[in-house]
């Protein structure tokens, strides 16, 4: 069926299937669309959307980390739709981890707003602002070149004196957002949120090891379907 196979109706076999693609601790716990969308490509069978539904719907660790979201929601200021990748990027922080061997406890979550491809920096939350900065120039800047604009909340790290000065410096533009009035577009907003699910999930996986399996976590999530 247009290159794709065909599944039995075999209750063992499509579950396998299911739980491969959703509980792979590299697959980032995909939600029910993208899931769709990663299992339609290869596979078919009556009713796998429904079946997918259920799936996810019945997580456990999906549902722990939905629990866990805390960000009070806003009326959504529109912004301009990128024309390149990696010009216009956002940016946001997932902290209160595990602390692993070498010492990181948080995430740094830097999203291209066209692409929807992002990198997943580890840190220390006791990172000085000069450290930061260098983990930007080294993970966006090296790789990217230099945005345009960033969208970012009103985080310390975000608003310091070092950090504005560095931005002014390299010509980029600053664009911070409050919890009431976010200065991003929404489809923006929906993919650093599933981009937090994601990795909590992650994390809930490997413990105080996910640092060593955050390059293929990326990995996993930049080649894949990005629907959100």
């Amino acid at each position: 069926m247009n290159n794709r196979l065909v599944v039995p109706d075999v209750a063992e076999l499509k579950d396998a299937l299911l739980r491969e693609t959703h509980c792979s601790r590299y697959s980032v716990h995909p939600g029910s669309r993208r899931m769709y969308n990663i299992l339609k490509s290869q596979f078919w069978w009556n009713a796998m959307k429904r079946d997918i539904t259920e799936l996810v719907a019945r997580r456990l660790t999906c549902q722990q980390v939905k629990a866990e979201r805390m960000k009070p929601g806003g009326m959504l200021q529109s912004l301009e739709i990128p024309q390149w990748n990696w010009e216009h990027i956002a940016m946001d922080f997932v902290t209160h981890l595990p602390r692993t061997i070498r010492g990181c406890d948080a995430i740094w979550v830097i999203v291209d707003r066209l692409s929807k491809s992002a990198h997943f920096i580890p840190y220390d939350r006791t990172y000085s602002y000069k450290k930061m900065a260098q983990l930007y120039m080294d993970n966006v800047v090296r790789l990217h070149g230099i945005p345009v604009s960033i969208v970012s909340d009103r985080d310390p790290r975000f608003t310091s004196k070092f950090w504005s000065s560095l931005q002014d410096a390299l010509g980029t533009k600053l664009a911070m957002s409050t919890a009431y009035h976010p200065q991003t577009d929404g489809q923006t907003e929906r993919t650093i949120q599933t981009l937090e699910d994601m990795l909590r999930s992650v994390i809930m996986d490997f413990g105080g090891n996910w640092q060593d399996t955050l390059s293929l976590v990326e990995f996993s999530y930049n080649n894949s379907l990005h629907d959100y």
